[in-house]
Order: C-alpha cells, then sequence, then structure tokens
C-alpha cells in the first residue's frame, strides 16, 4: 500500500518542465471579465491544455449542504457561462432548490484558475435542444440513456440501455431528450488567480456594479 502522507510530501505543482508562469498585471486588463476569461481561454488551449473547458460546478442542495463535480463549459456570452445536464439530476435537482452556483476553472499549465459564481437560470427548451444536437452522437446516446443519479442495479443493465440508446441515436440524430437542461451561470462575481514562482500570486475580482458594470480589485493571494 502506497503511503499517501509521503506520496503527498513527493509531490509538487507547476513543474517548470510543463508549466510556465506569465506576468499577468491587473492594471491592463479589460473592464467585462468575459473580455478576459475568453483571452485566457484561448491561451489555455495554446499551452497544450488538454481539456480546458472542463470546469468544477458547486451547487447546494435545499438543506444547503454543498456538492460539485466536474462538467463541460457549453459557451460563455453575455447571458453567462453556460452548462447542461438533465433536470432530473442531483445538480438539476439542486438547482431547482437553490438556483445558484458557482464554477472553477484550473489550468496547471499556466498556473492558472477562474472562478465564477453567480445565479443560474434555465434557458428556453429550443436552446437546449440546439445545444445537444449540436454535440457528438455520443453525448446524445449519453442523454438519452438518462436516469442520471438514480440508483442503478448493475453494470448489465446500464450496458443494455446504454446499447439501445447508442442505436437510436444513430437513426433518430435529432432524438428529443425532454429532461436535457441548459443552464446559463450569470455571474456576481468572476475571479482570475495567476500564479507566481515566488508565491506573489495574482488575484483580481470583478464584482457586478448596480449599474450592471464591474467593480475591479485586487486580492491578497
Amino acid at each position: 500500500m502506497s503511503d499517501l502522507p509521503e506520496l503527498l510530501r513527493s509531490l509538487r505543482v507547476w513543474d517548470a518542465a510543463v508549466t510556465e508562469l506569465p506576468p499577468f498585471d491587473p492594471s491592463t486588463a479589460p473592464g467585462d471579465p468575459l473580455e478576459l476569461f475568453t483571452r485566457w481561454f484561448a491561451e489555455a488551449v495554446a499551452a497544450g491544455e488538454r481539456e480546458p473547458h472542463t470546469v468544477s460546478l458547486a451547487t447546494a442542495d435545499a438543506e444547503g449542504l454543498p456538492d460539485a463535480r466536474i462538467v463541460m463549459l457549453h459557451g460563455a456570452d453575455a447571458d453567462g457561462w453556460a452548462f447542461a445536464t438533465h433536470a432530473g439530476s442531483r445538480k438539476g435537482r439542486h438547482l431547482a432548490a437553490r438556483p445558484y452556483a458557482a464554477l472553477v476553472f484550473y489550468w496547471p499549465a499556466l498556473g492558472r484558475q477562474v472562478r465564477v459564481r453567480g445565479p443560474v437560470s434555465t434557458a428556453p427548451a429550443e436552446q437546449a435542444r440546439a445545444d445537444l444536437h449540436a454535440r457528438s452522437a455520443g453525448a446524445l446516446a449519453a442523454a438519452l440513456t438518462g436516469r442520471q443519479s438514480e440508483e442503478l442495479a448493475s453494470a448489465e443493465e446500464l450496458a443494455r440501455v446504454s446499447q439501445a440508446a447508442w442505436e437510436r441515436a444513430g437513426r433518430e440524430p435529432d432524438a428529443p431528450v425532454p429532461s436535457w437542461t441548459l443552464y446559463r451561470l450569470r455571474p456576481d462575481e468572476v475571479e482570475f488567480f495567476q500564479g507566481d514562482a515566488r508565491r506573489r500570486h495574482v488575484r483580481l475580482s470583478y464584482r457586478r456594479a448596480e449599474d450592471g458594470g464591474w467593480d475591479r480589485r485586487l486580492l491578497w493571494p
């Protein structure tokens, strides 16, 4: 058995062989966080991040107990940061009870994080359908399999239902999935974190102002 404490002590972050920590001057940042996010996202792709669109999504249940999981970003624009799931999944139920969430992107190749939090709303059903059908056959098959977060009796049951879903996705590339829901998080706050080798990390926080614009401030690392 591995010694977990010893393993943890042996690990380092931001290995110079695979990580470049670019300088970040917050005084040059744009006034809108979406513009900076788009720039950083493109730079993460260029730096070789294999899945820069994966993001941690944190929600809370009706009692306020937190939960988190990895989802995929489906877009980001003036309407908010978008992700999707079944309305009856655990996160879907959480958002129905408490429509507020947080996202965390982590791009270790550049030592960067982006944190986004705010209220969540559902997009119109036709947008959810368009979003799903613009994705791969595998994404449609997974959506058609459904039952997300429900108890599974056996791996054989999953294989059987999944096979039928794949076959249907092949026959009907526009097959409807009524429970598939596109969510948009409209941020109250967006924070950009740039790591520094001397631990003088830069944290720039955008907070939505009463007039709909953004206030910017630096935070201690």
